[in-house]
């Protein structure tokens, strides 16, 4: 169990997918380029298996916007794109309403 402070040390904010790039050195992996609002980040995410590029530009995405920085096989990654998965599927969680880039999860 984990106290409500330390989960509202985890920010948590809404962004969009501009660029999606498959990682050079992973077959999982996807560099991703998105949209915060304020500015443009790069994620490495695992969920190359679950989606093509085409179905991930323009998809409005969670991500964890305050993790320290990780190089991933050569890769920056500047945060972490929240997902769901089980044994046979994977879904990116994303907003059902429009919503401005950059708002912080509540």
């Amino acid at each position: 169990m984990i106290s409500i402070q330390d989960f509202m040390n985890v920010e948590l904010r809404l962004a969009e997918i501009k660029e999606v790039k498959e990682h050079p050195n992973a077959d999982r992996l996807y560099v991703l380029k998105i949209d915060t609002g304020s500015e443009e980040r790069q994620l490495v995410a695992g969920i190359r298996k679950a989606y093509t590029p085409d179905e991930l530009i323009g998809k409005k995405i969670i991500f964890v916007a305050n993790l320290e920085p990780a190089t991933i096989r050569g890769e920056e990654s500047q945060g972490m794109i929240l997902a769901v998965s089980d044994d046979e599927s994977l879904s990116v969680l994303t907003t059902e309403r429009e919503i401005k880039l950059g708002s912080r999860v509540k």
